[in-house]
């Protein structure tokens, strides 16, 4: 893990096209700013998690159908 100090208004390059900008600091709140192309996807970690889970449990509905359905094919009842 890099760790590096900025104070506000100072930035944080990520390559060529993703800038970080602290905005403010309140306490122990700090306000980044985030300026990324748009087909780069941005989430808070926990909202990022949350869709992964999601994604994986929609998978696996979708594998489990799939199977029954393929069972009920193959085995005649």
């Amino acid at each position: 893990m890099l760790v590096l100090t900025r104070k506000i208004k100072e930035s944080i390059k990520i390559g060529e096209d993703i800038e970080i900008t602290i905005l403010s600091i309140n306490g122990d709140q700090i306000k980044l700013g985030i300026n990324a192309p748009k087909d780069v996807e941005i989430h808070r970690k926990e909202i990022y998690l949350s869709i992964q889970e999601s994604n994986t449990e929609a998978a696996s509905i979708s594998s489990n159908i799939l199977n029954e359905i393929m069972n009920n094919k193959i085995d005649p009842k």
